[in-house]
């Protein structure tokens, strides 16, 4: 088993292929899309965004989804096995879009230019074990953005997983009924879970259970502005009854 200091130096290593091939079953696009309801598309078009970069794009499903609505995308992924699945899926459905294996920390060295608005999902971003690469992530991104640019960042509710209360209602994100995911460890610094897949395989992947005002804090300090703060697509939410907190902020 891999300690989280390993961990945080191998996201890649994490998205092994057998791992990758069966992430579909887990997404379920179409469930994912009835849960959605263009929650995304809508922030976006609010902002007048028209540059997105989606930067944990994983098997291309917002992507896709984004450049189906018009969207001017750049994918990203810090792992080939996803972003060489995010090329498939585009085919798949019609589209090609410039796609780029990243690592964030150095995002400006891998993609041209600045963006109307980044989007981070899927609980990405708790990928990131050290808080200096928190932070300077969190910068990275306010550079890449043009003035007025808008950032979309999610995390599984780790306040209560963190106190032993998690649930997945399969109602959002990870909406497949044939793959299931539980917490088979969690402190204040690891979350591993646990995925079983229908075909027998099982795996594991190991983050930072960021706490929601905890990421607040980290936005403000670099610079973004109207936060805003959504429980599964809602604004007013209780903590304890949603999957996937999502934070919004604006570059000044």
């Amino acid at each position: 088993m891999t300690t989280d200091t390993e961990t945080a130096g191998d996201y890649a290593g994490q998205y092994v292929r057998p791992l990758v091939d069966r992430w579909d079953y887990l997404i379920d696009w179409d469930r994912r899309r009835q849960g959605e309801q263009g929650f995304f598309t809508e922030l976006l078009a609010g902002a007048e965004a028209h540059r997105v970069l989606d930067v944990a794009a994983g098997t291309g499903y917002h992507s896709v989804t984004l450049a189906q609505q018009g969207f001017d995308v750049t994918a990203a992924d810090g792992s080939a096995e996803m972003i060489a699945r995010t090329r498939l899926n585009a085919a798949r459905h019609g589209l090609s879009f410039p796609t780029v294996q990243a690592d964030w920390r150095r995002l400006r060295e891998s993609v041209e230019g600045r963006y109307d608005a980044i989007v981070c999902l899927g609980s990405s971003f708790p990928h990131l074990f050290a808080e200096e690469d928190r932070r300077a992530v969190l910068a990275e991104f306010h550079e890449a953005l043009n003035p007025g640019g808008m950032l979309i960042v999610d995390h599984r509710n780790f306040d209560s997983i963190r106190r032993h209360r998690y649930q997945s209602s399969g109602n959002y994100y990870y909406c497949g009924n044939e793959a299931s995911v539980s917490v088979a460890h969690v402190d204040d610094r690891l979350c591993r879970f646990r995925y079983d897949f229908p075909d027998g395989g099982v795996h594991h992947l190991e983050v930072y259970p960021i706490l929601t005002a905890e990421l607040s804090s980290l936005l403000a300090e670099a610079g973004f502005e109207s936060l805003q703060r959504f429980g599964d697509f809602r604004e007013e939410f209780r903590q304890d009854d949603v999957d996937f907190v999502i934070h919004v902020g604006r570059k000044p």
